[in-house]
């Protein structure tokens, strides 16, 4: 896909990141996996990210991330699919090339690993990943992978095929600092975890959309939710948090890692053999698995 044909694709409505099904021995899982990126792909989001933070990026082994992404791509019809893509920058540029080859629509660029960095190397770092694909990129900004406006001006110059920022900071004040310096140079992305909380406020930032992470099991109410927030119907966006998104969030707050577990969680309840997460990561115990599905039952039409 043209990477300006995917900007505008990106901000056309409401995205989300299919978990990574595996098996009982964690291998992927191809055919669950298609049957839930294809019932995705039927509720209007006009791009799937493959290979996510919710879908154990940090878990797979970069020569999984190929068949994930054609999986992803047979399945989707026309929803666009873009794969993840991160660690230290030669294994990044390994990973941005196969999955082009693969198919992939568009790069996730997430956080690198482990170490802090200046921003002369972040920079050199995101532009090291956009030199070695043709299609179009989006940086992650989060944790120790925070772009200052100025370094993400410059990328912009340099880097054409650079055509989106997803945040994940929630400092309201840089990204409103960054929609109105690069204007619509760039598609804004929410990325904080569990979207909808912070939805109004990104979009008073400047932001046209966000990832939704409960679009995995309960797509119907995440798209009645996005619908509000654009109509600006504030009493249904707060009738939808209070009733369905601050309890799921006093659930997803009890253990570190749950903001992922307790999504591969719903989507086994909403009928699909997602299989467990990877460790690190660990499961919801059966009573949060109980609450979770009462919850879901009771917003999933």
């Amino acid at each position: 896909m043209d990477p300006q044909i995917l900007k505008s694709t990106l901000g056309a409505g409401l995205l989300s990141f299919p978990v990574t099904h595996f098996d009982g021995e964690s291998r992927f899982a191809r055919d669950s996996y298609e049957r839930h990126v294809g019932w995705l792909a039927g509720y209007r989001a006009p791009v799937l990210f493959a290979a996510g933070g919710t879908g154990e990026f940090f878990s797979l082994a970069p020569g999984e991330i190929p068949e994930i992404i054609r999986a992803a791509k047979h399945s989707a019809g026309e929803t666009a699919i873009v794969s993840g893509c991160g660690y230290g920058t030669e294994i990044a540029k390994g990973i941005a090339r196969d999955a082009e080859k693969a198919g992939a629509d568009g790069i996730l660029l997430l956080p690198h690993y482990l170490i802090d960095a200046p921003q002369e190397g972040l920079f050199a770092h995101v532009r090291a990943v956009c030199d070695v694909v043709g299609i179009g990129v989006m940086v992650y900004n989060r944790d120790n992978a925070v772009l200052q406006p100025d370094t993400l001006a410059r990328l912009c110059d340099a880097c054409p095929n650079l055509i989106g920022f997803k945040d994940g900071t929630g400092d309201i004040g840089m990204v409103r600092q960054i929609t109105a310096t690069m204007g619509d140079r760039l598609t804004y992305l929410g990325g904080m975890p569990t979207a909808e909380l912070y939805a109004e406020a990104y979009l008073g930032a400047g932001f046209t959309t966000y990832s939704s992470a409960v679009f995995n099991f309960v797509p119907g109410l995440a798209n009645r939710f996005y619908a509000a927030l654009r109509a600006g119907d504030r009493a249904g966006c707060e009738t939808i948090l209070k009733e369905f998104f601050y309890p799921f969030m006093a659930l997803r707050a009890r253990r570190k890692g749950y903001a992922v577990s307790a999504i591969k969680a719903g989507v086994r309840i909403a009928g699909f053999e997602a299989g467990r997460v990877r460790p690190p990561l660990d499961e919801l115990t059966r009573e949060e698995e109980d609450i979770l599905r009462a919850l879901i039952e009771a917003h999933a039409s």
